[in-house]
């Protein structure tokens, strides 16, 4: 996945949270059309899963961290830490909002943490399945018991950090060009590890020598070329595509590379020139109708490319997102991507945000990653698919404080 900076629009999808207050939200729901909004955030593209995860241990062993040396008059019994982080325990009382959450609706993105399981937490992994038809009473009670609480802070003490999100943007695409759909997605190219970096964006679009080597590679055709940008933005997305007979076909495109080219924001490229003055993606959407001939100039301003797989997308797989650094699919609304070096992919986080119209108070899994996404006290918040994911992840910028929850 890929999240730095804007995206553009389509129809109507997914719910993205069932639990942000005031705007309350529904919950995620599979659907059919999509809003592709843009962000400013900057993130970057997602890596490939990692290989397979060791073998369950018989018992929980200890975090993978130091004790973090004594402080005069302020250290804290019991606290832990790795590069980015120290850990600093407390009691469950500090965690807000922990006896309101509906639990069970984080069950899913916790099951699916077992399919590939941290060596401390597969021991648990029984108990996490068992208990995906209790209440969240009798969840609540079960994490008490096994699992101790501790507060993320950055290796200065400071606790606060900063929340955003991301989003599988949601297309109509075709096999066979024409009708409008003129820009293609790509697999990559069979000369990628051979030629570092690759060719930027503009090359790649507009080269002989580059497009002779893409040749044959196209997975589809999208309408749009800001479209095909967001989507190489979120670095995986859903396609409608119309197939060579006629019939239409629900397939997700997942991140399967890049160029080796920096990435740089359109919309920093754009206040950078005096084009505009609001950079939300509004704004950025009216520049680009009002300067049909300079599209390609802002995109180009880009050279980051990013090349997919193919994927299908059955009814078992359309209800969860695309599968994130830790090698399982994001749970909408309960998945978020860390940094590594401060939480290990597979830990139950509890997160606690609040901004001007959005409260986040919830148990989440971190299961992603991003090289935006640095920092202690950092998480970006899988929001799902369609229009409103889309106008979430477009306006998500906001303080942010975070728990890891690690077995007794």
């Amino acid at each position: 996945m890929v999240h730095h900076t804007i995206a553009t629009s389509t129809t109507s999808a997914s719910k993205a949270s069932s639990k942000i207050s005031p705007m309350k939200f529904r919950l995620l729901r599979l659907v059919t059309t999509a809003l592709i909004v843009g962000t400013l955030v900057a993130c970057s593209t997602r890596p490939p899963a990692p290989t397979d995860a060791p073998a369950a241990t018989t018992a929980p062993p200890p975090p993978p961290f130091a004790t973090v040396p004594a402080a005069p008059a302020a250290a804290v019994p019991g606290t832990l830490a790795q590069p980015k982080s120290r850990w600093v325990p407390v009691s469950w009382d500090e965690l807000p909002g922990f006896e309101q959450d509906s639990t069970t609706e984080a069950w899913n993105a916790w099951i699916k943490n077992c399919e590939r399981p941290a060596p401390a937490f597969a021991p648990l992994c029984g108990d996490v399945r068992r208990l995906s038809i209790g209440t969240p009473d009798e969840q609540r009670a079960w994490m008490r018991a096994r699992l101790q609480p501790y507060r993320v802070e950055a290796p200065g003490g400071n606790a606060d950090g900063l929340l955003t999100a991301y989003y599988e943007p949601y297309l109509d695409a075709a096999r066979v060009p024409g009708n409008g759909y003129t820009v293609p997605l790509y697999r990559p190219p069979a000369t990628l590890g051979a030629r570092k970096p690759w060719y930027t964006r503009q090359q790649i679009e507009s080269s002989p020598e580059a497009q002779a080597q893409l040749a044959g590679r196209v997975i589809g055709w999208v309408r749009d070329p800001v479209e095909a940008m967001v989507l190489h933005i979120q670095g995986s997305g859903r396609l409608r595509m119309l197939e060579s007979d006629g019939t239409t076909s629900l397939v997700r495109v997942a991140f399967a590379g890049t160029n080796d080219q920096p990435y740089m924001s359109v919309g920093r490229w754009l206040l950078d020139q005096g084009l505009v003055r609001d950079a939300t993606w509004p704004g950025i959407r009216a520049w680009t109708l009002q300067n049909p001939g300079r599209v390609n100039e802002m995109l180009w301003a880009n050279p980051r490319y990013v090349f997919f797989r193919e994927e299908p997308l059955g009814a078992l797989d359309a209800g969860f997102g695309p599968k994130g650094a830790q090698g399982v699919a994001l749970t909408p609304g309960r998945s978020i991507a860390v940094d590594r070096q401060s939480i290990p992919y597979g830990t139950p986080v509890w997160l606690a945000s609040t901004g001007p119209t959005t409260q986040l108070q919830r148990l989440v899994m971190a299961q992603d990653t991003g090289s935006a996404i640095l920092g202690a006290v950092r998480a970006d918040y899988f929001t799902g698919w369609g229009p409103e994911a889309g106008d979430i992840a477009g306006r998500l910028k906001q303080a942010l404080r975070l728990w890891v929850l690690w077995p007794r």
